[in-house]
This record gives structure tokens, sequence and C-alpha cells, in this order.
């Protein structure tokens, strides 16, 4: 069998990894002219990190990144509205790694290149439209130098992102993204440790989020980290389309979002209004997804992390659930009976699951209780117990793990 995969982001290269593998043959075609380390932050989840170790990865992992230890959920006042332990020391038996984006892709990336060697991946090649028969599907590609070719293959996995060719032919009529009215600004910086160095907090709510967690460490210096921040605002109303298209590397404006945390924030570990400045280079991203998909596969096509399912980046859960994604389809192409029907059968597995989250993710995710305390007390409170129960907290948080598949059951 020879698998060909549209788009060599995260979840593309992760899915060539595992069906590598299963002693799969695979191509990668990937618009962009390299595999360049772009992008900021990025959290991976337990359940992530274990197919990652599976794939012998974990040492990478944690050269490049930072095992989180804590999560905090604050008010804008910095009042702790939960708190819990993360990754290993909350029980699990593998960490929650937080890492500069543009690592993991490298060190995935990486992988790739000495198993399946440098020309399994093809880069400066966009994916422009596909044809299938009984005996496999024919891919249309473009050139960096506008020339069209094909090349055929067993499968086509739609792993292209949020503007996906794949998913656009098959739901030609799909249109646009669906912008939440949110924007979302990030970066990262050399910024003091907190606390222990390997915490993570996410205060505010209703009216702006401000999210801090550290990447990196810095070699020599116990006292700085290379840390990542976000910004979420409403900017705009949900529906309509946003003032500049979805670029994930697109320069944010520093007059647009320090409004939203200048006087507003009085946090004890961090000033928004001084770390973002600080940062120099900056992006910004409109918060969208699309509508959940009733099928990803068609005969001998699926659709695979943003392509399929492309959901706002609350609860540190997209790219995590692409691996998971990966794996599955791994799994299936490696004991089914045939093609189809192993597409067939990583549908049924992972489009419910993911179409649940993508709705979660609209209503806030685990950060929703931050939400919750702001609308019932905007200027802060003596006791949070009097605002909102822990069991109230608790189901909140506890039950988007459940949902996302990264529960504790040893709790």
């Amino acid at each position: 069998m020879k698998v060909l995969i549209a788009g060599g982001g995260i979840g593309g290269l992760t899915t060539a990894l595992f069906l590598h593998k299963a002693g799969i043959e695979v191509e990668i075609f990937e618009r962009a002219e390299s595999i360049r380390e772009l992008g900021v932050g990025i959290n991976m989840l337990p359940h992530a990190v274990k197919e990652l170790t599976g794939l012998g990865l974990l040492s990478d992992l944690d050269a490049q990144g930072i095992r989180t230890h804590e999560l905090i959920y604050a008010n804008r006042f910095g009042q702790v509205i939960w708190r819990e332990l993360r990754g290993m020391e909350a029980g699990y038996d593998y960490p929650q790694i937080s890492i500069h984006r543009g690592k993991l892709l490298s060190l995935i990336y990486k992988a790739v290149v000495v198993r399946l060697g440098r020309e399994a991946v093809h880069t400066a090649c966009r994916v422009t439209g596909f044809t299938q028969s009984h005996g496999g599907v024919t891919v249309q590609i473009c050139g960096h130098d506008g020339a069209s070719s094909s090349v055929s293959g067993d499968v086509l996995v739609g792993a292209d992102g949020l503007h996906s060719a794949v998913r656009s032919q098959l739901y030609p009529e799909e249109g646009s993204p669906v912008w939440s009215g949110i924007m979302l600004w990030r970066g990262c910086t050399l910024w003091p440790a907190w606390r222990n160095g390997r915490t993570m907090a996410i205060a505010g709510g209703n009216v702006a989020k401000f999210v801090f967690y550290p990447i990196a460490t810095v070699p020599g210096r116990d006292d700085l980290r290379l840390t990542n921040w976000a910004v979420m605002a409403k900017t705009g109303d949900s529906g309509a389309r946003p003032l500049r298209a979805e670029d994930w590397s697109r320069p944010g404006v520093l007059a647009e979002v320090l409004p939203f945390v200048r006087d507003r924030f009085h946090l004890d570990f961090v000033d928004p209004a001084a770390i973002i400045p600080a940062t120099g280079n900056f992006y910004e991203y409109p918060n969208c997804d699309r509508e959940p998909l009733q099928r990803w596969s068609f005969g001998l096509v699926t659709l695979l992390g943003d392509a399929a399912h492309p959901m706002y980046p609350v609860g540190s859960n997209g790219a995590s659930q692409a691996i998971l994604d990966a794996r599955s389809l791994s799994d299936h192409l490696s004991s089914a009976a045939s093609a189809e029907e192993a597409l067939a059968g990583y549908d049924a597995e992972r489009r419910p699951k993911t179409s649940e989250i993508v709705l979660a993710n609209r209503q806030g995710g685990p950060e929703g209780v931050i939400d919750m305390v702001e609308a019932r007390a905007p200027e802060g409170f003596e006791d949070i117990d009097d605002v909102a129960s822990h069991d109230e907290r608790e189901a909140v948080v506890r039950g988007y793990a459940r949902l996302a598949g990264f529960a504790n059951t040893r709790r």
C-alpha cells in the first residue's frame, strides 16, 4: 500500500511516522517551500505525548520543551479559580509538554527524514485536486513554478489544514471558515521564571483572556524561560468575516492588542501590558473553525487534523487530536481487509469524538470556568466557593478532560 498525504504539518508528518512504523509506504506533499520552525507555543497533552513516545520522540520533546507541572485558572485580578497538577505530577503515565510549535514540527520532520528518507517529503508542492477509482487515487500537484503534475497511490489523506484543498473538493459548497468574533494574539519572549518555571496560567474571562506559560529553558539561566503568551478578545460578531484573512504568520499590531490588557489585568506574575511590547514580533489569528462534518472518508480519500476538525484554540487540544487521528488511521490501515474499510473505520472512531470537542470549544472548553466566575463576580471575590462551588468548577474542567480523552482515571 502507498499512502499520499497532502500537508506536511504536525498531523501529516506524524501520520507518516505511524504509517512507516506499520510498514506502509508514504509520500508527503507540502505547499510551503520548506518545513520551517514557525509559530509560538503549544501544549501537548498526555494522551498525545503517549503516542509520540511510542514513536521514540520523548527524549527530543524533553530536550526542546518543558514538562508542565501545574495549571492555574484565575480571574483578571489573579485570584485563583481552579488549580491542578498536570502530567505525571497529576498521576498520568506521560507528561504534558509545553513546547515551541516550530521546534515540535522540526523534531517530527527530522524523524521523518531519518526514517523515510528526505525524498518522501515534497515541498513547494500544492495538492489541487484528486480523482479516484477502484484501483487507487491520482492526485494533482502544482509546483512552485506553476507546473502541474500528478502522482498515484492507494489512499489520499487530506492533512492540509483549515483551507484544505482535499476537503473543498469533498465539500465544494462549504464556503469559508466560521469566525467566532474573537481575535487571538500570541508571541513568545525571554521572561523571568515564575514559581518553579513549569507553571501555566490562564486568567481573565468573557471580555479578554490572558495565557502565560514557559516553553523552553535557557542554558545557564535558571531564572529565565522562553515564555509563551496569548490574548483572546472579542473584536467582532460571531459568524462575520474577520478584517484580515486567516494566516498563522500574520504579524500582530501592538495598538490593537494593548487596549484589551492595559489597566484590565492585575496579575502578580506578569503585567500583560509589559510582556507584549517586550516581545518584538508577535502574531494575530482570528478564532476560526468549521462546522463538524457528517463524513470524512469517501472511498480511498479521508481527512485528518485541521482539515477534518479545525477547532478554537482552547483546552490545548488541536495538535493533540491530530496526533490521535494519525495513530487511529495507521491502526485501521494496518488491520482492515481493505483501504475503504480502514478509512470508514477510522472515520467512525475519530469523527464523533472530535465533533464533540469542536462544539465544546465554542463554549470555552475548560476555560469556561473563568467565564462563569467573571460573569458572576466581575470585580473579584473574597471566597471562590461563594461564587461557584468546587463541584461546579470541577464539572467544567474535568468534564472537558473526559470529553477530550485525557481524563485521569486514577483520581
